[in-house]
């Protein structure tokens, strides 16, 4: 039986995928094969010595300690693309809430309680509410993977003029762009192009603090500003110090902290990108199936530290090796089985940095001495076994 601890509430049309029969499943489990999380911080977490996988029900890591985990063999899942819809359509809701003072607008009505004659009221204090209009300006978008590709494509729909630029885009997404997108070849050509900037990438150290006092004086003057992927993207002081200039008009964030809450310009949400049934659900089914395809077959789909590594399961049992990725570690491998006269029927090697994952297919069984061989070679970092 795999035993699978869960961190968080994980929606049930996720979890209903584990078969009661090969799985057990719950928030009170020792010692897990598997650990599907959301939002739960695991950095002080001890991780068992029989963990090997880490499924993240969203697409940030953060929570999770990936450096920790990469030494020690245990693969780490996210689900990306699994609530881009949902993030798209809040981005949507954020572009309109840059360009029209609809929450003050709100707010200042509810202030009106009690008051007789609302509708007068109304039509003498709404000019200070007034904003602009999304259709021709121009929105620059950061990072064009699966949310910032469709955030691009909703805001032609619109009649916005947009400009993007994604130094790592793949192929499957520059081909789901529209064509009335503008690619641009650096991350100063959309801030200077840009009425509205939306930020679509994940924190890295290349990542964060890219929206800074430097990268905001190259914008337009009265920039307005959307970051629903992480808070560590935006300096937080120079965005203020921007909003307080005039040079930024409003920012737009779902990471309140404590210097950005009160601040005028700044609508803070609470968070609430991935925040949809339809999302919670496609997260707990991707992050799900991808435990049972790896703790079963040891296939690896959606790694954030370990290569995308798939081959169908057709031999009597396969030995999972995540090494490091360094020559001569594949041959090492494969002489340790071949000195025990085994013969190897398949095998697949990927790697990802530092990191890489060979799988070999047998017919037969698995003698323990081979097991302990490639074990002790220096480099490997764990060994699973799957029949």
């Amino acid at each position: 039986m795999y035993k699978i601890k869960l961190l968080n509430k994980i929606a049930k049309v996720g979890t209903d995928h584990f078969n009661p029969a090969e799985f057990i499943v719950g928030d009170d489990i020792d010692d897990p094969d598997a650990i599907i999380v959301r939002s739960a911080d695991m950095h002080s977490m001890t991780l068992g010595p029989s963990l090997r996988a880490i499924a993240r029900a969203g697409a940030g890591v953060n929570n999770i300690p990936v450096d920790e985990c990469s030494k020690r063999g245990i693969v780490v899942f996210n689900t990306p693309g699994a609530n881009a819809n949902g993030v798209k359509e809040l981005t949507v809701a954020a572009l309109l809430l840059a360009s029209r003072d609809i929450v003050a607008g709100i707010e200042w009505v509810k202030s009106l309680d009690g008051q007789t004659g609302i509708a007068k009221l109304v039509e003498a204090g709404k000019s200070k509410f007034a904003g602009c209009e999304l259709e021709g300006k121009t929105l620059g978008v950061i990072g064009l993977g699966a949310i910032g590709g469709m955030v691009a494509n909703a805001a032609v729909a619109l009649g916005m003029e947009v400009i993007g630029f994604d130094p790592y885009i793949t192929v499957d997404a520059a081909w789901g762009l529209s064509r009335a997108v503008r690619r641009a070849t650096s991350y100063d050509e959309v801030y200077e192009a840009s009425d509205y900037i939306t930020v679509h990438a994940p924190a890295t150290n290349e990542t964060k603090g890219m929206i800074c006092a430097d990268t905001i004086a190259k914008m337009k003057d009265g920039v307005r500003i959307v970051n629903l992927s992480r808070a560590d993207l935006v300096c937080s002081p120079d965005i203020i110090a921007a909003l307080k200039s005039g040079k930024v008009k409003r920012y737009v964030t779902d990471f309140p902290t404590d210097e950005l809450v009160g601040v005028d310009g700044v609508i803070a949400i609470p968070h609430l990108g991935a925040s949809t049934v339809e999302s919670e659900d496609n997260c707990a089914v991707m992050a799900v199936q991808q435990v049972i395809e790896y703790l079963k077959n040891g296939n690896i789909i959606n790694s954030v530290n370990y290569p995308n590594t798939s081959m169908p399961h057709d031999g009597d049992a396969r030995i999972c090796v995540l090494h490091a990725n360094k020559p001569n570690m594949l041959s090492q491998i494969s002489s340790s089985i071949s000195a025990h006269n085994i013969n190897i029927e398949n095998m697949i090697n990927r790697s990802r940095g530092d990191y890489a994952y060979t799988i070999i297919e047998l017919i037969g069984e698995v003698p323990a001495d081979v097991t302990d061989k490639i074990s002790s070679l220096e480099g490997v970092y764990r060994i699973n076994i799957i029949k």
